[in-house]
C-alpha cells in the first residue's frame, strides 16, 4: 500500500470549507474589489499592498485572487528577481521605490524590501548590521511614504510548521506544483526558528502607527483568503459596488451579409 497522505490544516481541524461556499464569498469579494478599482480610478488613490510571509504560506495564491477580475492597468503585481550588480550598489529600498503606485495605482508587493529583514539574514545573504540599518530606516520611509498619499497595508501570512511541511511535500508530488519548489526553500525549511526570530525582530522594529503588520492565519487557504481579501477592503474608503443598471441594445439585422467559406486552419474539435 501506498504512503498515506497527510491532512491538511482545514482537514485536521475539521473546518473544511465547501468550493460552491467558498467561490459564492469569493465571488462577493471579488465584486468588491471591481468597486474598489473604480474608486482608486475615480480619486487617483495610490494603494501599495505587501504580502510577507515563510515559504509556502500563501502569498502567490492570495495574490491571484486578488487581481483575478480587475483590471491589470489598475492593480499591477511586482515580483523582483535576485537584484543585478548595478542595483546591489544602490541604496537597499531604491530599486522598490521606482515600483511604488502613481495616482489611480494598486501595487502589490509579492515579496517586497521585506526580504531585508527576512530571507536575506537567515540564508546570509546581508549582515547583521545591514540588516539593523534596514530595520532603523524602514518606519522613516514608510512614514514619507504614507505622508505622500500613499494607502500602506501591510500583511504577513502565517502557517504552522506542519501545515509547511505538507504544502512542500505537496509539491514535490505534483508536477504541476514543482516549479515551485526552489533550492532556497528545502535550505530555508529547516531554519524555522531563525525565521521566527527575524519575523519577531522585524515587527517589533516596523510595526508602527501609520504602517502596522496585519496577520493572517493562513493555515486553510480558502480561509484565509476570504479573511484577507475581507480585511483589505475594510481599510479603505472606497464606494461599495452598487450594481448596473443596463440593457443590452438590440443587435442590428444581417441584411444582405452572409457567412463567407474562408481557407481558415481551425482548431480541431477534441473535446
Amino acid at each position: 500500500m501506498g504512503k498515506k497522505k497527510k491532512k491538511s490544516a482545514d482537514e485536521e481541524l475539521g473546518t473544511k470549507m465547501r468550493r460552491k461556499e467558498y467561490e459564492a464569498e469569493m465571488a462577493k469579494l471579488q465584486g468588491e474589489l471591481v468597486a474598489l478599482q473604480e474608486w482608486v480610478k475615480s480619486t487617483g488613490a495610490k494603494i501599495c499592498i505587501v504580502f510577507e510571509g515563510r515559504d509556502t504560506a500563501g502569498k502567490g495564491g492570495t495574490i491571484k485572487r486578488i487581481v483575478e477580475r480587475v483590471s491589470p492597468r489598475v492593480f499591477r503585481v511586482v515580483a523582483l528577481p535576485t537584484p543585478t550588480d548595478r542595483e546591489k550598489s544602490q541604496m537597499y529600498l531604491q530599486r522598490y521605490m521606482a515600483h511604488f503606485p502613481a495616482a489611480g495605482e494598486v501595487v502589490i508587493f509579492d515579496r517586497s524590501w521585506y526580504n531585508r529583514a527576512g530571507v536575506e539574514p537567515v540564508m546570509g545573504f546581508c549582515t547583521p548590521e545591514q540588516t539593523q540599518r534596514f530595520l532603523n530606516m524602514t518606519p522613516m520611509v514608510e512614514k514619507a511614504m504614507v505622508d505622500s498619499g500613499i494607502i500602506l497595508l501591510k500583511y504577513w501570512l502565517e502557517v504552522s510548521a506542519d501545515e509547511q511541511t505538507r504544502r512542500l511535500k505537496s509539491r514535490m508530488d505534483d508536477p504541476r506544483k514543482t516549479w515551485k519548489l526552489s533550492p532556497m526553500d528545502l535550505k530555508s525549511y529547516k531554519r524555522w526558528y531563525d525565521y521566527s526570530r527575524a519575523r519577531d525582530a522585524m515587527f517589533e522594529a516596523t510595526d508602527t502607527a501609520w504602517a502596522p503588520w496585519f496577520v493572517a492565519d493562513n493555515n486553510v487557504k480558502k480561509r484565509g483568503r476570504l479573511n484577507i481579501i475581507s480585511h483589505l477592503l475594510s481599510q479603505v474608503p472606497y464606494e461599495p459596488y452598487p450594481g448596473l443598471d443596463v440593457e443590452l441594445p438590440k443587435r442590428q439585422k444581417a441584411g444582405d451579409y452572409r457567412e463567407p467559406t474562408l481557407a481558415v486552419r481551425r482548431v480541431p474539435t477534441l473535446f
